[in-house]
């Protein structure tokens, strides 16, 4: 396997994920992987699974569209728009954009994987009682 067949099998896995295949999209990453977002940082496969299996409980329809790729060694940067909807709340669809940071080791497979994301705009100002707030002090900065 090559970098560019590992990246391919990764960007599938992404753009076509669901709660049935979340064990395929993490055996893309090393046992000891190293996931960071916003919210939180992991290590390990039972870990980034939890963060999959929770991102299911809390939205509906998850989806990742992944729009650019820049390559640089075993380092790869993924500009993506993550589309859903919330669960229990504003059930209009919702999007944002973000960047995850991957580097790949030498077996091809994800040993760091660091998101960045406006928390604010992703998830705050969609929230029915933080929203109004987080988008009033956005329009007054």
């Amino acid at each position: 396997m090559s970098l560019d067949q590992a990246l391919e099998n990764l960007k599938f896995e992404y753009e076509h994920l669901s709660q049935k295949s979340i064990p395929t999209l993490i055996n893309c990453y090393a046992l000891q992987a190293c996931f960071k977002d916003p919210f939180q940082e992991v290590v390990g496969h039972i870990a980034i699974t939890e963060i999959f299996e929770h991102m299911f409980n809390q939205l509906d329809h998850p989806t990742f569209l992944i729009r650019q790729t820049l390559i640089k060694d075993l380092d790869v940067a993924l500009l993506w728009d993550f589309r859903f909807s919330l669960k229990r709340w504003n059930k209009n669809p919702q999007c944002f954009e973000g960047v995850s940071w991957l580097r790949f080791n030498q077996d091809f497979l994800v040993e760091k994987h660091q998101d960045f994301w406006d928390p604010a705009e992703g998830i705050y100002e969609k929230l029915p009682l933080i929203g109004p707030i987080m988008r009033g002090l956005k329009r007054s900065a």
